[in-house]
């Protein structure tokens, strides 16, 4: 999903910061635009934040975009922002895709007193610990997951919550998109029997 004003954006800026310059080639190509990329990731994001900012101080218009959903939120972002702002630097949101807003819209349970904590640590150790803290908080929340870890996600979670309801969407705004609910153990035997798990997926779990 594209709007008017994102490709209005894209159209009048001088860089365009992305995560994966092969990505947003792709994007730039549909929309026939030609402009000049900067690689800006997690791994280099100190780095081409301070090149970023040189170019603002340039006087050029920079559009930031991430390979899918909204930069800063659980994607690369955050260091350029509070740079080009603590320098007097305009920054301007354009809205698009956000899987965070997306899940909430469809979820049947709102986003009041709604928590979003986006990606949880690898270690089990850690991730159990803080999904603890979040399972006690009295608040629903909204996690993010890799096709590589849900299932870890999602055993945790029956292990620790098993009669809690969740609400998972994967792929939202693309091609395959789809959305699952039930307790975490239903989830996770659903997910057991595919034959493969691919795509990102969003994980609302709703309070008590």
């Amino acid at each position: 999903d594209i709007t008017q004003r994102a490709l209005a954006t894209l159209e009048k800026a001088d860089y365009v910061a992305c995560e994966d310059t092969r990505q947003t080639l792709k994007l730039l190509t549909r929309y026939q635009l030609k402009k000049k990329l900067v690689s800006h990731y997690a791994y280099n994001e100190e780095l081409s934040s301070r090149k970023i900012l040189s170019l603002l101080e340039e006087g050029a218009a920079v559009a930031l975009v991430s390979d899918s959903g909204t930069p800063c939120l659980s994607d690369p972002g955050t260091q350029i922002v509070r740079l080009a702002r603590e320098n007097g630097h305009q920054v301007v949101p354009i809205p698009g895709p956000s899987a965070l807003t997306a899940l909430l819209s469809v979820s049947g349970y709102g986003a009041k007193g709604t928590l979003f904590e986006g990606f949880l640590s690898p270690k089990k150790g850690r991730r159990k610990k803080r999904l603890r803290e979040l399972l006690e908080s009295g608040f629903g929340f909204v996690l993010y997951e890799s096709p590589f870890r849900i299932v870890a996600l999602l055993t945790d979670l029956a292990d620790l919550a098993p009669e809690r309801k969740l609400v998972i969407g994967r792929e939202m705004t693309k091609l395959h998109e789809e959305f699952f609910q039930g307790n975490a153990k239903e989830l996770l035997t659903g997910l057991q029997e595919k034959p493969t798990i691919k795509g990102e997926f969003s994980v609302f779990v709703a309070n008590g």
